[in-house]
């Protein structure tokens, strides 16, 4: 794990740093969870299962796409590469962030210049030679637009399950193809009972805010934990031969 320095991103400073994008997934090579946003969910319920867990500093819940049972463990990481059709934003986002002097400044682009992802021979430009900014770069902060406009919806979705009572805790017993068991605590779900007992009113309050197609896509991609069972007994099969 690196050090990390964050500055804020100039053109006259680093107009030949470049990013290598292999390294950049290669950050969550050891991320048993990644923070998502809300307008990432069509994307993530593909593969991903999206859960709730709690905020280790805050305490406050946040959600997370699952991507492996055991700390360190990434079972989209295989053979040197991302092995998912898609990459969560606060994976493809780095080494960049949204970063302010104050509560009311102006939001400035700052990236991390101890990150392994740089470097000056090889990789994607962020600066063309009249220093303008690349198509790669734009792209970067297409991104990091769409994580802040997310981590407010986001937190609007996750206020109203608490307002419903909607969260139950969600404890993952496994038993795997080696017959070794794995027990996953510390996640959280949608409470289908509490769901199916709403009032109509509720219902329409969820609907007409957009937050019942999330809660519904949150509960299908539950099915997804089997397969990342699946990966896991696949890795588990490569060490043992």
């Amino acid at each position: 794990m690196h050090t990390t320095k964050f500055v804020t991103l100039s053109q006259t400073e680093h107009k030949h740093l470049k990013i290598q994008p292999s390294k950049v997934e290669a950050l969550g090579a050891q991320q048993t969870m990644v923070p998502v946003v809300i307008n990432e969910f069509k994307k993530l319920c593909v593969q991903y299962p999206i859960v709730l867990t709690k905020n280790g500093d805050t305490g406050q819940f946040i959600c997370v796409a699952l991507l492996g049972f055991e700390k360190g463990e990434n079972l989209f990481w295989q053979d040197e590469q991302w092995q998912g059709i898609y990459t969560p934003i606060n994976i493809s986002r780095q080494p960049f962030f949204i970063g302010q002097e104050s509560s009311d400044a102006q939001p400035l682009l700052c990236i991390d210049t101890n990150s392994p992802c740089l470097s000056e021979n090889t990789g994607e430009p962020l600066f063309n030679e009249q220093g303008e900014a690349t198509a790669f770069l734009n792209n970067i902060k297409t991104l990091l637009s769409q994580l802040i406009a997310g981590q407010t919806h986001t937190q609007n979705f996750i206020d109203a399950l608490i307002k419903h009572s909607l969260i139950s805790p969600l404890t993952l017993d496994i038993t795997l193809a080696n017959k070794q068991n794995q027990k996953v605590n510390g996640l959280y779900s949608i409470d289908e009972a509490k769901l199916d007992a709403l009032s109509n009113e509720a219902l329409i309050e969820l609907k007409q805010s957009g937050h019942l197609h999330a809660i519904y896509t949150m509960m299908d991609t539950l099915g997804h934990i089997y397969g990342l069972i699946q990966r896991k007994n696949e890795r588990l099969k490569k060490l043992s031969d």
